[in-house]
């Protein structure tokens, strides 16, 4: 079951809606800079095409995608998921897209990271929670750092982007991680 909305301090979760198409979203996809560490901006991204990942995000079994949306005037600045969610093993991927650059580095990214997290480890019962960043990507190792995951491996030339490979740094935590980790509910 999808979560109508998860509350935050200074931002909330929800499902994407069909709106955010018309906002800001499809240009985040078409930002150098906002893409610059990721696995998207190597195809132009279309209102039609976020349209339709929209939707896709509604029907998806493996899949939570919600927005990140400030409390404060209810701007959507990014999105943020769990995917490849696999109720055998528990565990899922953790991704992000901060996609609004004018709030970077002011602590929305870790406080929706935090939300995400403890929802997939608290309602979806998860054991474990992952990600892989590129190695250039240092803000999303930071994230990865500061949720309390840790360094579990890397992905040798893993990926193509800017016409040339790059590694893939793996991360990793598990429910009963830890205090480290931030969350009240793990021992």
């Amino acid at each position: 079951m999808k979560p109508s909305r998860i509350e935050g301090t200074r931002i909330y979760l929800r499902p994407l809606l069909e709106s955010d198409a018309e906002g800001e979203y499809p240009g985040w996809l078409n930002d150098p800079i906002v893409c610059a560490g990721n696995s998207h901006g190597d195809h132009f991204y279309t209102r039609e095409a976020a349209r339709e990942f929209i939707h896709q995000t509604h029907t998806s079994t493996d899949t939570l995608t919600l927005a990140i949306v400030m409390r404060d005037g209810d701007k959507h600045i990014g999105n943020i998921a769990l995917q490849r969610i696999n109720v055998t093993y528990r565990s899922a991927e953790f991704s992000i897209l901060l996609g609004a650059r004018e709030v970077w580095g002011q602590g929305y990214g870790l406080e929706a990271a935090r939300l995400i997290c403890a929802h997939g480890f608290t309602n979806l019962n998860l054991h474990r929670i992952g990600c892989g960043t590129f190695a250039e990507n240092i803000a999303m190792q930071g994230l990865a750092r500061a949720l309390g995951m840790r360094q579990e491996g890397l992905r040798r030339d893993a990926a193509f982007k800017n016409n040339r490979f790059t590694d893939v740094i793996e991360f990793g935590m598990l429910r009963d991680g830890g205090v480290e980790n931030g969350f009240l509910f793990m021992s």
